[in-house]
This record gives structure tokens, C-alpha cells and sequence, in this order.
């Protein structure tokens, strides 16, 4: 009887106390977006494989479970190669893959975003922008215009270009046209070069038909893909212009401030983990590509003239020194990157610097 009255109490107990209610799954808000894309359909790197945008938009539809999902339009598929930056910001979509230095003519300081001549390689360049406050001067540039932009993939160091005659003497360049985007193309323009911007799919054209006399595209895998080696033969390298080129995932601000914090999250991990897996790819391509230039296509590889790069250097450095006066925010994005440059160059001066000059052999 005793035992009877205890459990007819517990129970009583029982109902008297509520148990907890079973979580209920809330609804999650889904997002689709689109992308556009300076680059044309098919380009391995900038648009599909790995590191590339259609890559990065497998890595958010992944991890997000398909909350955020992006359509991707190559250049010319839904806007023309080069209006990314105006469709973005006007909210005719929410995307765009390209490369910073395409907007120079709007806001210089961007060029320093993906590279800088006679600047930084590929970890001095990522380390300015996640712990030297590149990122955030980046955004800082991009303010005025409601947008905010992620470093998306890295080629590494480029290739000088491609020209229909070698270059043996500053003087060659008075005249020459060339298709050289970004700062360089100014610091070329400062020594007489008809600097040219054209989108990939132009290049090839351009130079077959002698409407330009030399070209820079990327390096050896992404420059016999289209062909290059077909118009010009002799193939320059110091890396003076794009020691480091970076891709720019550019987001309008509108978009990116109502996505909830875990899908930020989720688009700036799935941007730095292309940042790596591109810049492996290239190194693991390139080599290939260039003996296969030189050993079956006739290609001359060779190193610019001393006299021809530090003419290069003056130029590069009295380019940015006049911008950077005549423009407050352009001259605190450059004394931020030049000042971390110097620490950067102190420390590769002393690890990398003794490694290359006693194991590296070409």
C-alpha cells in the first residue's frame, strides 16, 4: 500500500510539472542570388574548377544546405565583360568575379586589392589582407558605393607578357601597344607604351592580327589555352607587374547585410579556401605549360633586361607616389600596404631569399 501511494504521488508530480516542449525546427530564409563574371564561359580558374567562382558557389550551395544558392553568367551572358562593378552597385544583381583593377578608373586605390607592381607574393599579399588590415581598407574604398568585396582566388606570381619582338632596350617600348591592365598599364604608359585594356576572349585576336604588338595575360597554363603562343613568340617574365594577382568576389553591401551571420561566414570560408586551392592549382599547372611553350612551340622564355626593370621600378615608384598625394584615402591604402610590404620583405630576405638563391634551380 505504502509503495502504491508513493508512485500514484509521483505521478501526480509528473503531471503537475510540464515536461519541456520538443524543439521545433524553425524555417530558415533561403537566398538566390546572381553572379557575373568578367571572364568568359569555360576559362579554367576564373570560372570553372578549382578556386574558381562555380566552384565557390558549389562550396556556399554546400555548406549552406542550400540556403544561399548563386547563379553564375560568364562575361557577356547576362552584362558585357567589364560592367560588373556598375551592375553590382546599381543592384541589377548581386555578384560579380573579377579582378579589383578593373575599377582603377573609378577609384584607384581598388588596384591595390589585387596587386601591386614590384610588390608583395601570394602570402605577403593574403597576409596584408587578413591581418594587416587590407580587407578592411578594402571595404573602407568600396563604402561609397554600397558595396563590400572578399579576395576569392590568386594566380601567384603572372608572366611579363608575350611580344612580337624581344625586348633587348627601354627604347622598344615608345609606341608599343600593348594590352596591360591595371597600374601597370599606367607605369608602361609612363615610358611611352600605348597601354590597351581588353577582356581574355579579345586578347588572342588582337595580337594575331597586329592590332596590339604584345600582350599580358596570366602565365603559361591560362596563356596556351588561348592560344598566345600562336601570335608572338617570345614570352618575358620578372613578375614586375602582378607578383601576386588576386580575385575579387564584389557583393553589394544591401545583399551582404541581410544575409544572416552564418551565411557571411559561410561565403568568406568558402572565398579563402579558394584563395588556397587556386593558387595550388596554378603552381601545379604552370610548369607543365611552359616546357611544353618552349620544347614544342618555338617559345623564347626569357628574362627582361636589368636595365629594362629598374626603369620599370622608377616608373612604378613615382606612379604611386603621384597618386597616392593627390588622393587621401588612395595614400592611406598605399602607406598601409608599403608599410607591411617592408616588414614582409624584411622577413623573406631572410627565409625565403637564402632558399631560393641555394636550392632553387632553373
Amino acid at each position: 500500500m505504502e509503495r502504491r501511494r508513493f508512485l500514484t504521488a509521483t505521478a501526480a508530480a509528473a503531471v503537475a510539472v510540464p515536461l519541456a516542449a520538443p524543439r521545433v525546427a524553425q524555417a530558415q530564409d533561403t537566398f538566390n542570388w546572381r553572379m557575373t563574371n568578367s571572364y568568359g564561359p569555360g576559362s579554367p580558374f576564373y570560372t570553372v574548377g578549382p578556386g574558381s567562382p562555380t566552384d565557390i558557389i558549389e562550396k556556399i550551395a554546400t555548406m549552406s544546405g542550400g540556403r544561399l544558392t548563386i547563379q553564375h553568367f560568364a562575361a557577356g551572358e547576362l552584362i558585357p565583360a567589364l560592367e560588373g562593378f556598375d551592375a553590382v552597385q546599381q543592384g541589377v544583381i548581386e555578384m560579380n568575379a573579377s579582378n579589383s583593377y578593373f575599377w582603377s578608373g573609378t577609384t584607384f586605390a581598388a588596384q591595390y586589392f589585387t596587386t601591386v607592381p614590384f610588390g608583395m607574393s601570394f602570402a605577403g599579399h593574403m597576409a596584408w589582407l587578413y591581418h594587416g588590415g587590407g580587407l578592411e581598407l578594402w571595404h573602407k574604398v568600396y563604402e561609397p558605393f554600397g558595396l563590400v568585396a572578399f579576395p576569392m582566388n590568386n594566380t601567384g606570381v603572372q608572366m611579363t607578357g608575350w611580344f612580337r619582338e624581344p625586348i633587348e632596350d627601354i627604347s622598344q617600348l615608345q609606341g608599343l601597344r600593348m594590352r596591360i591592365p591595371g597600374l601597370a598599364g599606367q607605369v608602361y604608359a609612363s615610358l611611352g607604351v600605348d597601354a590597351r585594356v581588353l577582356p581574355g576572349g579579345e586578347i588572342f585576336p588582337a595580337l594575331e592580327r597586329g592590332v596590339i604588338d604584345a600582350a599580358e595575360f596570366v602565365g603559361p597554363y591560362q596563356d596556351r589555352r588561348l592560344g598566345l603562343q600562336n601570335a608572338a613568340k617570345f614570352y618575358h617574365t620578372t613578375g614586375w607587374h602582378e607578383p601576386s594577382t588576386t580575385g575579387e568576389l564584389l557583393i553589394s553591401k544591401a545583399a551582404w547585410d541581410a544575409l544572416p551571420a552564418d551565411l557571411q561566414q559561410i561565403v568568406k570560408t568558402a572565398c579563402m579556401a579558394a584563395c588556397l586551392e587556386s593558387m595550388t592549382w596554378s603552381e601545379a599547372n604552370n610548369g607543365e605549360a611552359l616546357s611544353d611553350l618552349v620544347d614544342n612551340f618555338g617559345v623564347t622564355a626569357a628574362v627582361l633586361p636589368e636595365a629594362v626593370v629598374e626603369a620599370l621600378r622608377t616608373a612604378t615608384a613615382d606612379t604611386l607616389a603621384t597618386r597616392a598625394d593627390a588622393d587621401p584615402l588612395v595614400k592611406e591604402v598605399h602607406d598601409s600596404y608599403m608599410s607591411f610590404k617592408a616588414n614582409h620583405d624584411r622577413w623573406a630576405g631572410v627565409s625565403e631569399g637564402p632558399w631560393h638563391k641555394s636550392i632553387l634551380k632553373v
